[in-house]
């Protein structure tokens, strides 16, 4: 039986989706029967309409971006559900979680059922990884030796990697990186939240690397 995603929003007045589809059903596979015969409310784009879960993954693994993103957890950072919905609306290839595996997933939204999830439980396993898959690691954060996100090319294929909430990059993920861009700002404020930097550095790569949103 199907799993209902959560949808944005409650209520009435924020219902999203759509109702059962009319007889008679489209011959499709991709499309599930209970989505079909008691609708459809879940929070995803109107070209999944009453597609099965395993059907979506499956077409967006024919289309994922040559980027992954990577945070580190240490602390149980409730900022982790938020990078990995951001990860899935700017279509990254995998997140990956360094440090302590279990993570709240109340801010993702239910996407994460739509995105692969890699644990790594340290540092040093993940840049074994990212040596083998051969995709350089790139650090955002604002450090000494840090460079300008908005100056910078970033590779085609990489890891955009997070810090912790609060202190940031460790210093071993640091060293592991090969570059660390920061994200200029303009306000009195000395960094941003984790989240907001994940989406703008992922958006950063889709305008480098991509022509269009869909």
């Amino acid at each position: 039986m199907t799993e209902p995603d959560q949808p944005v929003g409650s209520g009435e007045a924020t219902a999203v989706g759509v109702g059962p589809h009319p007889l008679p059903w489209p011959d499709d596979d991709r499309l599930d029967p209970d989505l079909l015969a008691n609708g459809d409310t879940r929070n995803v784009i109107d070209r999944y309409r009453y597609w099965q879960r395993d059907a979506i993954v499956a077409d967006l693994d024919d289309r994922r971006h040559g980027f992954h993103v990577a945070i580190e957890n240490w602390q149980h950072d409730f900022n982790i559900g938020t990078v990995v919905r951001n990860a899935n609306a700017f279509l990254a290839h995998s997140v990956h979680i360094i440090g302590k595996r279990r993570w709240n997933r109340r801010g993702a939204m239910v996407t994460d059922r739509y995105q692969h999830i890699e644990h790594h439980p340290d540092v040093s396993s993940f840049a074994t990884w990212a040596g083998e898959a051969g995709v350089p690691l790139v650090g955002i954060d604002i450090i000494t030796g840090s460079t300008s996100l908005e100056e910078a090319q970033l590779p085609e294929r990489c890891v955009l990697v997070f810090g912790q909430e609060g202190p940031g990059l460790s210093q071993d993920m640091v060293d592991a990186c090969g570059a660390v861009y920061e994200i200029s700002q303009y306000g009195s404020t000395r960094s941003i939240n984790v989240g907001v930097a994940s989406g703008i550095a992922m958006h950063t790569w889709c305008v480098q690397h991509t022509t269009s949103g869909r």
